[in-house]
């Protein structure tokens, strides 16, 4: 097979998944998936317009149907009351009759009858009107008005009047009926003038006004569903993209911030992605770099019990070898165990380290005064040739007592192991402010700075027992209690570690936020 072959069925398969691609993207079901977001996003808006338009329909109908009969009712009384007051020779049975008067009321839209009061009526016949030159064009012309009891109660009464909707063969009317005033001059029985109009052109206009009505709503709501689709579309693509960016993330581990475009609630999401995936990755190289210093304190301990117990099998192996003393053999076993303690201590250090997080159980409401003069107890034991000046006031606050003994007992430790024997060490807690200071060779200024990080020991500590993270441990604590630490020189030359912790100088009194 050539390599045009090759190069031509490659491009046909590329080709063919990049279409079944599109056709995924944009298939129906993906596009009007109701569980989507997007969709919701499109119904609503649907649903929104759709009623708006209904009840804008719905208004507008009824406001112009309103005003269209209130025309009609207002022409059909005006031109009642102008002919049935000036044309006084018009509405008598002999002025009905005439071609001229009924070609001449039937021109102006309207049909006309007299109602007598005892019910008879005089409706016009119907008249033809002859078209000139034309016969297949004549027209037949109905003047006669509907008419019922309410118009002849208008004749009986000779007051008032009446406008009321009559259906007749079929066809709607709009009759008013007054009193036949004039005509009663040339009639002996009272009567009432009946007018009418056909609501047939106003029913047309009506139904027009519906039919446009519905059509507009219908485009307006597809308008409106397409307006919701491309908006939802446009909105959540910001989602989107975030949502592909955590799956990139989640597949790759690389933590680096997003793009952030923009200003409103989607670049906000964004920035708060941004400060969580940075808060992940310092905690990622937090542990990191826990790992590698842990390993490489191990390393050290790990080596030397190993190069000791080996030879100790060497010398249990051969009871009989003089190489090494009585002496010697004790001096290593204390020298292993020595080696296991402090193993045991750096990794309950590890462990608490790795902890980080707030105190969540056995918090009690203390008096920090009582715990320092525990973990001075314990420190003395330890350290007895040294004197321990407590200058302490009592401070309530809320925490762990074990974890806050912990702290206090390592800053003592710590001002125990620089200072020289016989000196003292000066414990002063006031307003919350715990401040150990001891008579040692004190700290660098250029270590200030880094005396309570991780693994952390000056040049002149490397030579000492000691891992690098006691003081971290007391940083660590002091943070979960929402407090912060500090390290100086004190006045004699010593260091001066300080922590303090938010809380009450009385019983049960403790500021906004801290419990």
């Amino acid at each position: 097979m050539s390599s045009s072959t090759v190069t031509h069925a490659s491009r046909q398969a590329d080709h063919k998944t990049r279409a079944q691609r599109l056709r995924a993207r944009y298939s129906p079901r993906r596009l009007f998936n109701w569980h989507t977001f997007r969709s919701r996003i499109t119904v609503l808006v649907m649903l929104a317009v759709g009623l708006s338009v209904a009840l804008g329909a719905l208004i507008s109908y009824v406001t112009i149907s309103r005003a269209i009969m209130n025309r009609v009712d207002s022409q059909l009384e005006q031109r009642a009351q102008v002919l049935a007051s000036n044309q006084v020779q018009l509405y008598t049975q002999q002025a009905l009759s005439s071609r001229a008067a009924a070609i001449l009321l039937s021109a102006s839209g309207y049909q006309e009858s007299i109602v007598y009061s005892d019910g008879s009526s005089f409706d016009p016949s119907s008249v033809t009107l002859v078209v000139v030159g034309n016969p297949s064009a004549n027209t037949v012309i109905q003047i006669a008005a509907p008419h019922g009891d309410p118009e002849r109660e208008i004749a009986m009464t000779q007051t008032g009047s009446s406008l009321r909707t009559v259906s007749s063969g079929g066809v709607d009317y709009r009759v008013y009926a007054v009193p036949n005033t004039t005509g009663n001059q040339f009639n002996s029985e009272p009567s009432a003038l009946v007018f009418s109009v056909s609501m047939a052109p106003t029913e047309a206009t009506l139904n027009t006004l519906t039919t446009v009505s519905i059509i507009v709503g219908l485009i307006g709501i597809a308008l409106a569903g397409a307006a919701g689709f491309a908006i939802g579309r446009a909105a959540l693509r910001p989602v989107e993209e975030l949502s592909k960016a955590t799956e990139y993330i989640a597949s790759t581990g690389d933590l680096r911030s997003l793009n952030v475009v923009g200003d409103d609630e989607l670049a906000q999401l964004t920035r708060n992605f941004n400060t969580m995936l940075e808060a992940l990755a310092r905690s990622q190289e937090h542990q990191k770099r826990l790992v590698a210093d842990a390993g490489h304190e191990l390393r050290t301990p790990l080596t030397s019990m190993r190069t000791n117990l080996d030879l100790l099998a060497q010398v249990m192996a051969m009871p009989n070898d003089d190489r090494l003393s009585p002496e010697d053999r004790v001096d290593l076993m204390n020298d292993v165990r020595a080696q296991m303690e402090e193993l045991s201590v750096l990794i309950s250090d590890l462990v608490e380290l790795s902890r980080d997080e707030q105190p969540s159980h056995a918090i009690e409401h203390l008096d920090l005064r009582d715990i320092v003069d525990r973990a001075a107890e314990r420190v003395q034991r330890r350290a007895p040739t040294l004197t321990y000046d407590l200058k302490l006031s009592s401070w309530y606050l809320d925490g762990d007592p074990a974890a806050l003994e912990r702290l206090i007992t390592n800053l003592m430790d710590n001002a125990a192991k620089w200072s020289p024997e016989g000196g003292t060490v000066t414990v002063t807690l006031a307003d919350g402010l715990l401040q150990v200071a001891d008579q040692g060779p004190g700290i660098a200024e250029e270590d200030l700075t880094h005396v309570f990080e991780r693994f952390y020991r000056s040049p002149e500590a490397r030579a000492t027992p000691g891992s690098g993270l006691g003081l971290a441990i007391v940083r660590q604590i002091a943070e979960n209690h929402g407090g912060r630490v500090a390290a100086a020189r004190a006045q004699g030359g010593g260091a001066l570690l300080g922590v303090w912790l938010p809380g009450s100088a009385v019983i049960g009194e403790l500021p906004a936020g801290v419990r």
